[in-house]
């Protein structure tokens, strides 16, 4: 049996309260913006753990399939945010 080197990969997770569908019960999404891939869990610690879950899953599937694995490179990526100065008309809603 040949032995697989472990590696330890760096993913950004972004995390953001939301509403489930249908009850309006409070949740949250991570996102994995890498691999394209999401989860959700009541609490922010559950989401976390199911976007971990769900990052194994796509990279083995990603293995078996015998494609390249996308990596983030946290050490020459910057996230940030900016404000935009925009003006709303009386009937634009916001989704927040």
């Amino acid at each position: 049996m040949k032995h697989q080197k472990k590696t330890v990969l760096d993913y950004r997770v972004i995390l953001k309260p939301d509403k489930r569908l249908g009850s309006e019960q409070s949740c949250y999404v991570a996102l994995c913006p890498t691999l394209g891939v999401a989860d959700d869990g009541n609490t922010p610690q559950e989401a976390i753990a199911n976007i971990r879950s769900t990052i194994l899953f796509h990279l083995e599937c990603l293995q078996k399939e015998d494609k390249e694995i996308p990596v983030d490179n946290p050490n020459e990526e910057m996230v940030t945010n900016t404000q935009i100065p925009f003006s709303l008309s009386p009937l634009t809603r916001l989704a927040i």
